[in-house]
């Protein structure tokens, strides 16, 4: 909105949601300032704190909680779901009745995630939400908040009617970041731009450094940027080149999807713990074994920022036949180094690969989590796919950009340098070692990176070239005879390139394909990371691994029943970064769109 009076970038993190802002009510300077937003929130019964992030869980609190006003927030009386601080500490109490990590929810492709299954597995007297409805009430409460806040009276200054960029993972497929855009649409906010948060650290530490970050990059330097979150890992590589004598920010790759992070980590100390109660003499059930996981949480989180002395760990009783009373333990910085960092940061071979365990047949449904908690094995797997179109003497990332709660920790990043520079040795015995690129908060970056994100679209900042993430491509059934007890063939047509840039356009007038009208059809949706130099247009008959499918779509488009058309593609990436798909009559004006990413077929 280029009349809006401010710019904002919303993380829409899976612990925590942060707004980062500025105020471009005037024309802008060059140090424009980026602010946080500090949101207010129910921290106790009858309690309301204003705090610099809002934790991303959702507490569906029973009926006779709400009575009285002890949930009351400043805009709303009694509401039916509860949003921050005290849901998150509802969390270890009645876990039964708290959505957490939403986001990851929203990309997990095994669900239907427009249903109402959330939170996952709690008793039928807990009325469910959807992973869209989850992250829509997130950002309703984020605008409601602001609005109350800085609005007021003035609804020009309302947040739906600023500028907003939302980011989301770099790994999230056409069909996350579609289901994003719903979510936000839910909320009240239909127009923003999406960008990806490793881009959004980068611009974070641009903003920061000013015009300096030209004296802290060189020409050739690989930037990898490592973001471990509450319940994601994501790697992107900034390649700095030249362009006119001008340093140049291109975004070369982009890693997988990983369902790794912080949550596992809380799993993981809970693990630990339980095992050290059961060695004492004391049994815990699956009820408090959740409660145990939340406060495993909170004990990490105490642990990191001290990096030393010891944390508190309690656990509700409940029942005769296990423990009457309250359970007490801790955790210790010498537990979380031997647990976290050699568990989840282990030292490997730059030619390691994530172990793949033969997996059961059958498994309970839930979050897809990576099969190998080994972060630095899938960072490996990573550099070695992202860099092998590198022709020049330098393969090795030459600096390291740290993000997400998890780098925090100050023992895990001199990890993950460690790793790095082995590796970097062993490409090149004279390379220097990995410089890791300063950033101001690991917590609040990806949401002033956005905002800057914003600025640099009007014209005052560095841009990176980024683009989409991944190639994309569409099953076209072979034209050749029946063979019996053989499927017709499908070849996968790529109709959108990596790197293709938001607000572009494909049309493929060179090729002709046959679209079935009138009857029920299906189209496979498929992407890849690793093939990035197919242009659109390019079949591929045989790929193997290297690109996966993405989603299904099962429909039925308006014409005469059963009838074939010739069509075109006219394919484009909206400015919000989403992927529209267009059929086009090469005999008249009819239009189909392919909506990929409404709603997951059952």
């Amino acid at each position: 909105m280029p009349d809006s009076k401010y710019i904002i970038g919303i993380d829409l993190g899976t612990t925590n949601c942060i707004v980062a802002y500025a105020d471009i009510g005037r024309q802008p300077e060059e140090n424009l300032p980026f602010r946080i937003f500090e949101i207010p929130q129910i921290v106790s019964p009858h309690t309301v704190e204003k705090r610099k992030s809002l934790p991303s869980f959702l507490y569906l609190p029973p009926a006779v909680e709400t009575k009285e006003g002890a949930l009351d927030l400043p805009w709303e009386s009694g509401p039916s779901i509860v949003v921050g601080e005290y849901a998150r500490s509802r969390g270890a109490e009645v876990p039964q009745r708290v959505v957490a990590s939403a986001k990851s929810w929203l990309c997990n492709t095994s669900v239907d995630r427009n249903s109402s299954i959330l939170p996952w597995e709690a008793p039928e007297d807990v009325e469910k939400i959807s992973p869209v409805q989850a992250s829509a009430v997130l950002l309703t409460y984020l605008r409601k908040a602001w609005n109350y806040e800085v609005a007021g009276d003035d609804p020009s200054l309302a947040m739906e009617h600023q500028d907003i960029y939302l980011t989301v993972p770099a790994s999230f497929d056409a069909v996350a970041r579609e289901l994003t855009v719903q979510a936000a649409a839910r909320a009240g906010l239909p127009d923003l731009t999406l960008l990806e948060e490793p881009q959004a650290a980068f611009y974070a530490w641009i903003e920061k450094s000013g015009e300096k970050w030209r004296t802290l990059v060189d020409k050739n330097d690989l930037v990898l940027i490592c973001d471990v979150g509450g319940g994601t890992t994501d790697f992107s590589l900034i390649r700095i080149t030249e362009e006119d004598g001008n340093l140049v920010l291109d975004r070369t790759a982009v890693g997988e999807h990983l369902l790794v992070g912080g949550d596992n980590m809380d799993l993981t100390l809970a693990y630990f713990l339980n095992k050290k109660l059961a060695e004492a003499g004391t049994r815990i059930d699956a009820w408090q074994m959740r409660g145990l996981v939340h406060g495993c949480r909170n004990a990490k989180e105490t642990v990191f920022s001290k990096e030393e002395g010891e944390a508190p760990v309690t656990i509700l009783g409940r029942g005769s036949g296990l423990v009457g009373g309250t359970i007490k333990t801790s955790l210790t910085a010498e537990d979380m180094t031997a647990i976290l960092v050699d568990g989840f940061f282990p030292k490997c071979d730059p030619d390691a690969a994530p172990l793949a365990p033969k997996q059961a047949g059958l498994r309970e449904a839930g979050l897809v989590y990576a099969s190998d908690p080994a972060i630095t094995r899938h960072m490996a797997a990573f550099l070695k796919r992202g860099t092998s179109d590198i022709t020049d003497q330098i393969k090795a990332p030459t600096a390291v950009l740290f993000n997400g709660g998890v780098m925090k920790a100050r023992m895990i990043r001199e990890r993950i340098k460690a790793v790095l520079n082995a590796w970097s040795e062993r490409h090149d015995g004279s390379h220097p070692g990995i410089r890791e690129i300063n950033t101001e908060d690991y917590d609040l970056a990806v949401a002033r990176g956005a905002a800057y994100y914003g600025y640099a679209r009007r014209g005052h900042g560095i841009r990176i070239r980024g683009g989409l993430g991944k190639s994309y491509y569409i099953g076209i059934e072979a034209a050749m005879p029946a063979v019996p007890g053989m499927p017709t063939p499908v070849k996968a047509l790529c109709v959108a390139p990596f790197g293709m840039e938001e607000g572009t356009r494909v049309f493929l007038e060179d090729r002709e394909f046959v679209l079935v009208v009138g009857e029920p059809v299906r189209f496979d949706f498929f992407g890849s990371t690793i093939r990035k130099n197919d242009p659109a247009g390019a079949v591929v008959e045989d790929w193997h691994d290297e690109i996966e499918e993405i989603t299904t779509l099962e429909t039925l488009l308006d014409g005469p029943s059963g009838t074939r058309i010739r069509v075109n593609l006219d394919i484009s990436v909206t400015e919000i970064g989403t992927l529209e798909i267009w059929c086009v009559s090469v005999e008249d004006e009819n239009r189909w769109k392919l909506e990929f990413n409404v709603r997951e077929q059952s």
